[in-house]
């Protein structure tokens, strides 16, 4: 019997063996020198203790010096150092997005293949065609728990972070092909990562670190699995679909197979994957794009007597909800989360595309005096069109009695308005710059995923 897991080893060990489209090599590049950007502005990050924290973890536990950790130098077991580079990829939630899943695949997977290969001593070729089959593997499991009639992903509405428990299952897919399994070895090393998966969203309403942990542990796990498997531990031939697997455990049994198995190696649902421009929860940027262009338009901030933001029902709970912790945030990441407060800030007005991880380096006054005349309600049209674009309407109410409206039905990045080369030029340059001087940033732009590139990303 073929199973829903084996399928998905044959498509990864057809990328290692036949090769991935080139197109897909080229956007694995780009989705690489992303992650990295992030992980390199995340040490330059006040309130960024998560990451430094998982690295004392990981220094504290010792071991084999397999991989390299992002921006440290320190060289450490490879699920350890998925474990860092996994936490700083995640630290900013700077990272991209696929919809309408509304999951973050770079941010496992990528750190998990980077510490493999450099375990393994793998080449460029093997590391692209491990990353985009372990992000091609993530997006079609969160595509799985996606029912257009709800418009939602079934995690998202129990609370679960879908990103962790795909992810993890991604990033033992791609550590396994680069530990040199066959097919039945990388259904095994899924099968076991099925049972590590996990993560529960509420640090997002009432605060908390832990999330940033989140797409760390999925690496972490998704390498230990790959081993595990490689020294012969096996799984579940039917971990996806069977009585007591993966979708009835965390979908009540409501799953979408024709999305997780479909035309796989025609149909890249990784090239749906969208790259953020503004550091934020993704469910506020196209707020934020109303805002900002409220802002061009010439609104002074100084002048607003009111605010109502309309966006997609289901991501109130994210970015509205309890009202008193999103109008006055406790620290700037918690500030990512919230509605009130980032369409303040863009009122304000910010570096990089519009906001920048400048702009949350401390909580700014003017914000958190403008956030409180936000009130934030669910709009009928942005409900509709979310989650395949994220949507909302910004009406500002003047003290003149003058009222101005701006709406986006997709946000900046997203499928109607995709990042430029030249944008995510900008991104990479603002957060590697953090961390680096201009020659070394500069380098790291032009760089390829062969094996000299790869050692200098996990030594910068």
């Amino acid at each position: 019997m073929t199973t829903f897991v084996h399928r998905l080893a044959e498509f990864a060990t057809a990328c290692r063996d036949d090769g991935v489209p080139g197109r897909v090599r080229d956007d694995v590049t780009a989705r690489v020198l992303d992650v990295l950007g992030n992980s390199l502005a995340a040490y330059a990050e006040p309130d960024g203790d998560a990451a430094p924290a998982a690295l004392r973890a990981a220094r504290r536990w010792g071991g084999n010096p397999e991989a390299g950790t992002i921006g440290s130098g320190l060289r450490l077991p490879a699920p350890s150092a998925a474990l860092v580079n996994g936490t700083l990829a995640h630290a900013l939630d700077y990272d991209d997005t696929h919809l309408p899943s509304v999951l973050h695949p770079s941010a496992p997977v990528v750190p998990a293949a980077l510490a493999a290969a450099e375990a393994t001593g793998a080449n460029g070729a093997a590391l692209g065609a491990a990353i985009a089959a372990g992000i091609e593997v993530c997006n079609r499991l969160g595509m799985a728990s996606y029912l257009p009639q709800e418009r939602n992903s079934r995690f998202f509405g129990k609370g679960q972070h879908a990103t962790s428990i795909c992810g993890t299952l991604g990033a033992a897919v791609a550590a396994a092909l680069l530990y040199g399994l066959p097919a039945p070895g990388i259904a095994h090393a899924a099968g076991i990562a099925a049972s590590m998966g996990a993560g529960l969203l509420e640090a997002n309403r009432t605060g908390g670190t832990v999330k940033r942990v989140h797409c760390g542990w999925a690496a972490h796990s998704g390498v230990s699995a790959a081993v595990l498997a490689l020294e012969g531990v096996t799984g579940p031939p039917t971990v996806l679909e069977g009585r007591f697997g993966f979708f009835e455990a965390w979908l009540d049994g409501r799953y979408d197979a024709a999305a997780l198995l479909s035309d796989l190696g025609g149909r890249w649902e990784l090239l749906r994957t969208v790259y953020k421009p503004y550091p934020t929860n993704h469910f506020t940027h196209p707020a934020i794009d109303c805002a900002l262009a409220l802002r061009a338009g010439g609104l002074d901030p100084a002048d607003v007597a009111g605010v109502e933001l309309g966006v997609a029902e289901p991501v109130l709970r994210t970015i509205a909800e309890p009202r008193q912790d999103k109008i006055a945030p406790s620290s700037p990441y918690h500030a990512k989360f919230s509605g009130p407060y980032t369409v303040a800030a863009a009122l304000h007005g910010g570096g990089g595309l519009g906001l920048a991880l400048d702009d949350f380096t401390t909580l700014s006054p003017g914000a958190l005096k403008l956030a409180p005349l936000v009130r934030c309600v669910a709009d009928e049209r942005a409900s509709e069109i979310f989650p395949n674009a994220f949507a909302a309407v910004l009406r500002v109410r003047l003290r003149d009695g003058t009222t101005l409206e701006h709406r986006v039905d997709s946000s900046r990045g997203g499928p109607q308005h995709p990042l430029t080369r030249e944008e995510l030029a900008v991104k990479f340059r603002s957060n590697a710059g953090r961390a680096l001087p201009p020659h070394q940033v500069d380098a790291l732009l032009t760089a390829d995923l062969d094996a000299p590139s790869l050692l200098r990303l996990t030594a910068v």
